[in-house]
């Protein structure tokens, strides 16, 4: 590898780390620049995801605000985010790798619309003159997205952010930049449990450079992310994060 070809990952590592904590899908950044430069299809998807646990710690960490008192929903959550990171990557070291291309952008598409006619759901299920808790099955059914999510995100992780907003912008009435910070725990802990399925069980997958590269850049991009992200009304946010799921399923479909 050159220097300027380590330096160009490291970059798209810090472009990543902005994208996943503001939005998601930041893998559409470095998982093609690693095939730009010849690296093997499967050592690029799980270099790439050990690399960007270090952006998600960051992002995460600089929403920590946002997930003061939060600790209760994150708890009902976060296994089911574990269980299906286990799931996913243990699906990458089994199936071959065009399983899920077809699913794939259904699920982003399907994830676009959960963003976009989230707040007419909540106001269906939840008018603003209904006092009281949200409806039970709520809870449940943001446990199932969550776990579904998580089985992607542990398979590829290209846009499991898009899912993750998805599924709570439809089932949860807290507000968009703190189900953003639920989204950022969510998939660290996705990225993390997936890593470490990689390096116990395919470390002939892993080229350490480029996990050292994405991870540097990753880290410093999580910062950036958390500090400009958190300045971003809702509606900007959920157009972001619309423009980024539509580049997802265009790179998916027809840019394989």
């Amino acid at each position: 590898m050159s220097f300027w070809s380590g330096v160009a990952i490291a970059l798209a590592g810090t472009g990543a780390g902005i994208i996943n904590t503001i939005v998601g899908s930041g893998t559409l950044i470095t998982f093609p620049t690693l095939l730009f430069f010849g690296v093997n299809p499967l050592v690029a998807n799980v270099s790439n995801n050990i690399g960007l646990v270090a952006g998600g710690a960051t992002g995460a960490w600089g929403y920590r605000h946002e997930l003061t008192g939060q600790a209760e929903t994150l708890r009902r959550l976060m296994p089911m985010s574990f269980v299906g990171s286990v799931v996913g990557a243990s699906l990458l070291l089994i199936l071959p790798a065009a399983a899920f291309r077809a699913i794939v952008p259904v699920l982003i598409f399907i994830a676009l619309v959960l963003v976009v006619a989230g707040p007419s759901i909540q106001a269906r299920v939840h008018p603003a003159d209904h006092e009281g808790p949200v409806p039970g099955w709520h809870l449940p059914a943001m446990a199932v997205g969550v776990f579904v999510a998580g089985v992607y995100g542990g398979y590829f992780g290209a846009a499991q952010g898009v899912l993750i907003m998805g599924v709570l912008s439809a089932l949860s009435l807290e507000p968009l930049q703190r189900l953003n910070g639920y989204k950022n725990v969510l998939s660290l802990i996705v990225n993390f449990v997936a890593a470490t399925v990689f390096v116990l069980f395919a470390r002939d997958h892993i080229d350490w450079l480029i996990v050292v590269l994405i991870a540097v850049g990753s880290f410093v991009g999580g910062i950036i992310g958390a500090h400009v992200g958190r300045r971003i009304p809702p509606n900007v946010l959920r157009a972001l994060i619309l423009l980024i799921g539509i580049v997802a399923i265009v790179k998916l479909v027809w840019f394989p």
